[in-house]
């Protein structure tokens, strides 16, 4: 009899984490490896966010237990932030405060999925969506897209793919890991087949203020309305305000849908920390400039990555439009021969390249498309153009 259950042992440690961890770990070890494996940005969190948390440690209230849906002051500053920056009108009651946007998103899932529900989850993906779906019972159905189309499905690719069994579709713009941004009508198209189709959607709006030239945000139920009572929004403070490790995210949606949620979590976490909640509360009601600043330098250091690696021979990157990640092909460079190996997957190649350049990266099989890596450039300059720069002296070498 195995010692851990089977719904627990087919669930795969984060790809991402695991090279993040193992770039800190060999640089603790006084090696000088760079890593573009986390999603995080390098910023520290701002300085009045940060007193607010000061503050809020020496208020007795938040010393005890409180709700587990969230602090109702958080609640209605997300429903009136979630109006303000994408024009969905929500109430307080529709939000849900959760533990970062991990648990925002495994709990969605669960109170959606029956065992066989399944999932059109379009590929590439962030490493945790067709874990949570499992666990919560679903069957993750990916629908494949490239560097053709900006990593974008089309509405034809995910009819293609729906069948009687398809409660869901997963939808993530601006996206992890490919910086893909849905534009308004191939949103709306999406959004109308989803209602004629009776589909739930849950669309991870995380990175909704990191779009970058042209690219517009566009959240699904405000362009097609009568989505509104069939979509899950998945949010929080981590990108936007620096605040990775604050863990604190949401989830909006129909009230019926959102109090099953707070029910599960209620029994699995209960509240989330006050003060990480009391400094999201200041986040959330002021106002953008924070992350203003941030996305001038993501857009300079995503031109730059862009244009170096785009210099390497073997390496097709396109353009991101928005996030903090370049998603290059590297399937030219499968099978050459670089310093007496011959990667045969991104995998291998990732591996030779943290082993011979000291450079951390994730490989496509993460994300489900096998001959990619991804690349955060939310680092500093510096650390950006001398990574990349010890990339392309490694991989000139293949033959």
């Amino acid at each position: 009899m195995s010692r851990i259950s089977t719904r627990i042992a087919a669930i795969s440690e984060s790809a991402t984490l695991a090279v993040d961890a193992k770039a800190k770990a060999l640089k603790a070890a006084g090696r000088p490896v760079i890593g573009f494996g986390a999603g995080e940005p390098d910023f520290p969190t701002p300085e009045y966010i940060v007193e607010a948390a000061v503050t809020a440690c020496r208020v007795p209230r938040f010393h005890k237990y409180t709700p587990a849906g969230g602090l109702p002051e958080l609640r209605a500053a997300i429903a009136e932030k979630t109006e303000r920056d994408s024009g969905l009108k929500v109430e307080p009651s529709q939000v849900l405060v959760t533990n970062g946007g991990k648990q925002a998103v495994y709990e969605a899932f669960a109170a959606l999925l029956d065992p066989g529900d399944e999932v059109l989850l379009p590929a590439p993906y962030w490493t945790t969506y067709p874990e949570s779906i499992k666990l919560a019972g679903g069957v993750p159905v990916e629908v494949m897209t490239d560097e053709t189309t900006g990593y974008l499905a089309t509405v034809g690719q995910l009819e293609a793919a729906r069948t009687d069994r398809t409660k869901v579709l997963l939808l993530c713009s601006p996206s992890n890991p490919s910086g893909g941004v849905y534009p308004r009508d191939q949103v709306e198209a999406i959004g109308r087949w989803a209602a004629e189709h009776d589909l739930w959607v849950i669309t991870d709006e995380i990175y909704e203020h990191l779009v970058y030239g042209d690219a517009e945000f566009h959240s699904l139920p405000v362009v097609v309305p009568e989505m509104a009572d069939r979509t899950l929004v998945l949010n929080g403070v981590a990108k936007t305000y620096a605040m990775t490790g604050w863990r604190v995210g949401w989830l909006i949606g129909p009230a019926d849908v959102v109090k099953a949620a707070q029910n599960l979590q209620s029994h699995a976490t209960s509240n989330v920390c006050n003060i990480a909640q009391a400094a999201a509360l200041t986040a959330v009601s002021g106002d953008l400039s924070a992350v203003e600043e941030m996305r001038d330098a993501f857009d300079r250091r995503r031109q730059t990555i862009v244009r170096m690696l785009n210099d390497i021979p073997g390496v097709l990157c396109p353009d991101p439009q928005g996030a903090f990640y370049v998603y290059p092909s590297v399937k030219e460079l499968l099978g050459k021969q670089i310093r007496g190996r011959r990667p045969q997957t991104s995998v291998e190649l990732a591996e030779l390249i943290l082993e011979e350049a000291e450079v951390a990266l994730v490989p496509g099989e993460a994300f489900g498309t096998p001959g990619y890596f991804r690349l955060s450039y939310a680092l500093g300059d510096e650390d950006l153009a001398e990574g990349v720069s010890r990339i392309g002296k490694l991989l000139s070498e293949a033959s």
